[in-house]
Formats: C-alpha cells, structure tokens, sequence
C-alpha cells in the first residue's frame, strides 16, 4: 500500500470513529478499541506541563483496558449516570492526522481533534491532540492506546469519554 492509501485510509478509520460516538453507537465504537486498549486523558500538573504515568500521577480519565470504556457505556444505557442525562448532541472533527510511526505490528498516529457539543440549551466545545496506537485487523484497525491532551482543561461542563 502506497503512503498516500495509508494515510487516506487511516483518516477514514478515525472519521468513522468519530461518526460512531457522535451518532452514540456505542457497541460499533467500543468494537474499535483492542480488549487491552488503554485510555489516558492526563491532567495538567502546570501551565505546560502534564501527568505522563497514569499511575503515578492524577488523570481526567483512566481505562487501564476496554472494560473501562464498556463500564461507562453500561451506566450510561442504564440511566445511572445523572451526568449524561439527557446525552449531549456531539459533532467531533479530526484534523492534522499525521503517522508519525509504523512497523508491521501497529501505526502510531498523532493528531488534532475538537468536539463541539450541545447539552441542555448550553453550546461549548473541548479540543486538543491524540496520539493512538493502532492495531492492523484485516483491512482496518483496533485501538490498542489513545492518549488525549485536553488543552482547554478548564471547562464549564462534566467531561466524559464522548467528548475526546
């Protein structure tokens, strides 16, 4: 596969992930994560500075695996988080995707991402940079790491999975 199909092709994969969460398909998105997949959204320790060791120092979120993730998922479709109800409407866009690593075995890929949501008559929006660590399976791929970095960390809202 020429650079060019890999790099459409990975863009396709994270446009399709965002649709799944925005469209709230949760078994369609969390099928795109590995069942050892780590989720980290660090917390900022200073101005420039985040946490790197989600166990050693403090995290926004933290799914040491899938099941993380599918826990989340059940509180929601249960109504037992006060927090999501009613759902907020999301539309997240990617941009400045870029490979930054790739081997036989997995893709590192970094880039930029915002999620403008809606909730409660109230407009706001999140953005920041990813870094994923993307698993081949078949002719796509599963997340085995997503690393977010909220940069506008001081927000008015609750934040959860959806909006990264």
């Amino acid at each position: 596969m020429s650079s060019h199909e890999l790099q459409y092709k990975v863009e396709q994969f994270f446009y399709q992930l965002s649709a799944f969460c925005d469209a709230q398909d949760w078994d369609a998105y969390i099928d795109l994560f590995t069942e050892d997949s780590e989720f980290h959204l660090p917390q900022w320790d200073s101005e420039h500075v985040y946490t790197t060791d989600p166990k050693k120092g403090m995290s926004l979120i933290y799914y040491s695996n899938r099941g993380g993730l599918e826990d989340r998922v059940f509180r929601i479709r249960t109504g037992k988080a006060a927090s999501t109800i009613p759902m907020p409407r999301t539309a997240h866009m990617i941009s400045n995707v870029r490979i930054t690593s790739e081997a036989t075995d997995q893709l590192q890929v970094n880039l930029n991402w915002q999620t403008l949501y809606h909730r409660l008559g109230v407009a706001e929006s999140f953005f920041g940079r990813a870094t994923y660590t993307l698993i081949p399976t078949g002719d796509s791929w599963r997340i085995r790491r997503k690393h977010v970095v909220l940069l506008n960390d001081t927000i008015n809202s609750v934040l959860d999975f959806y909006h990264l």
